[in-house]
């Protein structure tokens, strides 16, 4: 081999090594939200499904409240049971088909539509890789009817079984604020799956899991997401409580007092305002201290 060849061939071998060596890949972030009071300005079911068995809200949510705390039963469970007992008595459909028309109704707070692509673009600039997550005690199949489901790495939420002809007829993931914390976990080791309960459990190295909780935003309205974002901030995350009136901005202000989020935030996801400046800021953290690990 020539002199000239030799040269070449290690000036190629040294510069391929250079390249592996100082092209990282991008890291992956988590924001993970709940969606009722969080994405949305109310509960889901309220977007239509309320309005067809012939009940206004308050009427639905009492029922529940009395069902709950009449048998010391979970909420959660209580209001998927009623809407399982109201529909049949109305006579209204409940195949997923029908809980995705209901979802197609639910309102988004302003600048939600829009955020997922503004904030991935952002992230994308300066080196992350942003994955965006539902956490919520809502109904998965509704969600899955909002014109933001196709934004969602996974959506976390309560689910109904499904008979032959397609009818929900029993509760199979109910999601209450304690069940909450676990798909944190799964989100922070890369499983996707509900059912499962072996790998969650399994050891695996920080170094080694598929999201640390430090490259974790987690974004809740109220105290059933307290568990979740005392989670994601004591693990060195961040959480932000958002609020969509002054009545939840007074509830988000006693959280930041107890220590229990990082950020408070008017529920508006427009560019400029206050809560995409917050993230972007946290982006920015993430991004230098990557460079440090």
């Amino acid at each position: 081999m020539s002199a000239t060849l030799r040269l070449s061939r290690y000036c190629w071998i040294h510069w391929k090594n250079y390249n592996i060596m100082t092209t990282k890949k991008d890291i992956d972030v988590a924001l993970v939200y709940d969606f009722d009071g969080t994405l949305s300005p109310g509960n889901m079911q309220e977007f239509g499904f309320v309005q067809a068995i012939g009940k206004d809200p308050t009427q639905f949510w009492e029922k529940v409240v009395r069902m709950a705390t009449g048998n010391d039963a979970s909420g959660i469970l209580c209001y998927m049971y009623l809407m399982l007992q109201e529909a049949a008595t109305n006579n209204i459909s409940l195949k997923r088909e029908s809980f995705r028309k209901f979802g197609s109704k639910v309102e988004l707070y302003k600048g939600v539509t829009e955020w997922f692509s503004l904030i991935n673009q952002y992230g994308k600039s300066i080196g992350l890789n942003i994955k965006h997550y539902i956490n919520s005690s809502g109904l998965r199949e509704m969600i899955e009817g909002t014109p933001i489901a196709k934004e969602f790495e996974n959506i976390y939420a309560c689910s109904f079984l499904y008979n032959v002809d397609g009818v929900a007829y029993w509760p199979a993931v109910a999601v209450d604020y304690t069940t909450k914390t676990q798909f944190l976990f799964k989100i922070n080791k890369g499983i996707r799956e509900v059912s499962d309960n072996k790998k969650i459990n399994e050891y695996v190295a920080k170094e080694d899991r598929a999201i640390p909780f430090e490259h974790m935003i987690y974004f809740g309205d109220g105290e059933t997401d307290v568990p979740s974002m005392s989670v994601v901030k004591g693990q060195g995350g961040h959480a932000i409580a958002v609020y969509g009136d002054n009545s939840k901005r007074a509830l988000a202000m006693r959280l930041i007092q107890e220590d229990r989020v990082n950020y408070a935030c008017r529920a508006d996801y427009s560019d400029g305002e206050e809560l995409c400046v917050t993230v972007k800021q946290i982006l920015d953290k993430i991004n230098e201290k990557k460079g440090l690990n």
